[in-house]
């Protein structure tokens, strides 16, 4: 297990990196004995830098949710991180959000669910019936991941590992949301879909089934998960249930539609 000085370094260079827009090198190819638990860490230490400067946590991601994308990083189960609020970004329906493509190194769209609390969570044993019970509302979301550590090592090309991925707070950078309000217990949440188009081309399509069987799965996960670090989901908060698409690079002039049919659309653009 790394010291308490060695995991605020690294989350140091994890700011820097953000701020600078300069990757950096895997963090378990320079610290090989580096654990899951590690990763866990250094990204409560790099939130608590931002929560310093002002920075406040309105929910959570979970991410890695497919078993295509666990069998790829070689795990048995999703990772998590924080959203705080500058990672905001809300669509008018029928225009276009414009997005700085300047706030991030190499952004890419995920298609996702996000649940909006309006009770607490709590674990160790919350239950899917206990989320949906809580839920306000579950509405389509967009989520903008980053990498402020190198995907590829830039000399080898391989991959960075999951406790890499982990420590870069999952890597979350940013959440779009906008569309319609669905209730929990009416809408039949695995058969919600949407379609992905990037600048008028179907990049992506998917069912939210794609997460687990269900969304709410997810959730009584993360609120499981957060227990033994003394956390809990708080009621306001948005969690965001994981992707059911593929990410999509994007690029500044790029234009996207998430068409989730009867639930509506968010339309951005990257600029």
């Amino acid at each position: 297990m790394f010291d308490d000085t060695l995991i605020r370094q690294l989350a140091a260079e994890l700011h820097q990196s953000e701020e600078g827009r300069v990757q950096v090198e895997h963090f378990s190819k320079r610290y090989p004995g580096m654990t899951i638990e590690d990763g866990y860490r250094i990204s409560r230490a790099w939130m608590d830098l931002k929560r310093a400067e002002g920075r406040t946590v309105i929910g959570h991601k979970i991410g890695l949710t497919s078993r295509a994308m666990q069998q790829a990083s070689q795990i048995t189960e999703p990772d998590y991180g924080t959203l705080l609020d500058d990672m905001l970004f809300t669509c008018t329906p029928g225009q276009v959000l414009d997005i700085p493509a300047a706030r991030f190194i190499a952004p890419r769209v995920e298609v996702e669910l996000a649940f909006v609390l309006k009770a607490p969570l709590k674990g160790p044993d919350v239950t899917v019936e206990q989320v949906l019970a809580a839920t306000d509302y579950v509405t389509p979301a967009i989520e903008i991941i980053d990498a402020r550590i190198e995907q590829f090592d830039r000399h080898s090309k391989v991959m960075r590992k999951v406790f890499d991925t982990i420590s870069d707070n999952a890597a979350n950078a940013g959440i779009v949301i906008g569309g319609m309000k669905a209730d929990p217990h009416s809408t039949n949440l695995p058969w919600c879909g949407a379609i992905l188009r990037q600048n008028g081309v179907v990049e992506e399509t998917g069912l939210a089934a794609g997460v687990q069987g269900h969304p709410a799965i997810g959730i009584a996960w993360l609120a499981n998960k957060l227990a033994p670090w003394g956390e809990s989901l708080q009621a306001g908060q948005i969690v965001l249930a994981g992707s059911f698409t593929r990410p999509v690079p994007a690029q500044a002039g790029d234009l996207f539609e998430a068409d989730y049919g009867a639930l509506g659309r968010l339309l951005f653009r990257f600029v």
